[in-house]
C-alpha cells in the first residue's frame, strides 16, 4: 500500500482508545491518526504527548463538520455511545470501525449493517482477540487435524480483581451495556463462533459476587454448536486461581494452554508494534501449550506446541486493505450480530434458569 495514508478520526481516548486503537492505527501502513476526540483535558494532553501530530477535538460533532477531511472513523468510546456514533459517522459518509460490543442488541447491529450497506461503506468491529497468539495457534492445530474431531472447547478469560474499579463498565444501568457478559463475553463467544460455527442452544449462569457490584462479574456459558461441538466459556473477575486459557478435547488429542496473550500487557506498558522488533506478540517457551492424550500436562503429558506470535496489527492492516484495495472486511457487523444473539440468549437463560434454543 502506497500513496497518501487514510486519515483516521478516533473517538474516545480512555483504555480502548489510548492503549489499543491509537498505537495500532499509528503502526499501520496506509493509516494516519489525524484527530482524537475527547473532552477530558488530561486525555487531550496525553493524546498530544503520545501523538505529536494529532489534532484534538472535544466533540464528535467536530468530525462530522469536516467529514471531507477524514477517511475512517474509529469508535472507542463507552458502549452506550457505539450505536449513535457509528450511525452519525455512516450518515456523514465515513467508513467506521467500532469497538466491541458494536451494540447492545443484535437488532441494533443488523440495523447498522443495513445502513452501512445502503451507504456502500465499511463497517467493521474490533475483535482483536481473533489475533491472540493462543487463538491463532489453536486455529492452526484444528486446521491441520492435530486434534481430530473436536468434542469440547473450554475457554477461560479469568481475572482476580476482588475490589471494584468503578466506572461505567461496573454500572448496573442497562443503558451502559456493562458487565463481563458483554465485555469479555464478547471475545470468548466470538472466538467460539469463528472456530466451530453457529450455535443452536445456550445455557448461562451469571452472578454478582463482589460487594457493591451492580452487574455480572462471574459468568459461565454453555453453547451447543450445530456442528456438535460443545463450548464451555468462563469470564470472571473473581477467580482466585486461574484455570487454563484453553482446554480443547478431540478424538485424537487435546490441547491445553495457560496464560494470556502478551500483546495487551505490552501495549499498556508502552511497547509498540514495529518498534519492538521481530518479537512482537511472541512468548517464551515455558508458556507454550501442550498437545497430547492420556495424561495431564501438569505431570508432563503431551508435547509442547510452539505458540504462534500474536498479531493485533493484522486487524488494522486488513481494514486498510479493505478501504484501499477492496480486501475483505476482517470482522463484519453481521458476525458481531451473531455474537450478540448469543449474549442476549445467555442473559435470558440466566434470568430464567433455563436453556434457550436459537
Amino acid at each position: 500500500m502506497t500513496g497518501t495514508p487514510l486519515r483516521v478520526g478516533l473517538v474516545g481516548y480512555g483504555l480502548a482508545g489510548s492503549v489499543f486503537h491509537a498505537p495500532l492505527i499509528a503502526a499501520t501502513q496506509g493509516l494516519a491518526l489525524d484527530t482524537v476526540v475527547t473532552s477530558n483535558p488530561e486525555r487531550q494532553a496525553q493524546a498530544r504527548a503520545e501523538h505529536p501530530d494529532v489534532r484534538v477535538a472535544a466533540s464528535a460533532d467536530e468530525l462530522w463538520a469536516r467529514a471531507g477531511e477524514l477517511d475512517l472513523i474509529v469508535v472507542a468510546s463507552p458502549n452506550r455511545t457505539h450505536v449513535p456514533l457509528a450511525t452519525a459517522a455512516l450518515e456523514a459518509g465515513l467508513p467506521v470501525v467500532v469497538d466491541k460490543p458494536v451494540a447492545g442488541t443484535a437488532a441494533q447491529a443488523w440495523a447498522l449493517a443495513e445502513l452501512a450497506e445502503k451507504r456502500g461503506l465499511l463497517l467493521s468491529v474490533f475483535q482483536n482477540r481473533r489475533w491472540d497468539n493462543d487463538f491463532l495457534t489453536l486455529r492452526r492445530l484444528i486446521a491441520d487435524g492435530e486434534l481430530g474431531e473436536v468434542y469440547r472447547f473450554e475457554s477461560r478469560f479469568e481475572r482476580w480483581r476482588p475490589q471494584l474499579k468503578g466506572g461505567w463498565r461496573e454500572s448496573g444501568d442497562p443503558a451502559e451495556i456493562g458487565g463481563l457478559l458483554y465485555d469479555l463475553g464478547s471475545h470468548v463467544v466470538d472466538q467460539a463462533l469463528v472456530l466451530f460455527g453457529p450455535v443452536t442452544s445456550v445455557y448461562a449462569e451469571t452472578d454478582v459476587r463482589r460487594e457493591g457490584a451492580r452487574t455480572d462479574d462471574d459468568t459461565f456459558l454453555a453453547l451447543t454448536h450445530a456442528s456438535g461441538v460443545r463450548s464451555h466459556l468462563y469470564v470472571s473477575a473473581t477467580t482466585a486461581q486461574l484455570g487454563p486459557r484453553f482446554r480443547v478435547l478431540g478424538s485424537k488429542a487435546g490441547y491445553v494452554k495457560h496464560g494470556l496473550d502478551p500483546q495487551e500487557a505490552a501495549l499498556r506498558e508502552g511497547s509498540r508494534p514495529g518498534a519492538s522488533g521481530a518479537g512482537w506478540g511472541a512468548e517464551p517457551e515455558e508458556l507454550w501449550g501442550r498437545l497430547g492424550a492420556g495424561e495431564s500436562p501438569v505431570t508432563g503429558g503431551g508435547s509442547p506446541v510452539r505458540t504462534l506470535p500474536g498479531d493485533y496489527p493484522a486487524y488494522y492492516a486488513a481494514v486498510a486493505r479493505a478501504l484501499l484495495s477492496d480486501g475483505p472486511n476482517p470482522v463484519t457487523a453481521l458476525e458481531a450480530a451473531a455474537t450478540l444473539d448469543i449474549l442476549e440468549a445467555a442473559r435470558r437463560s440466566a434470568a430464567e434458569k433455563a436453556t434457550v434454543t436459537l
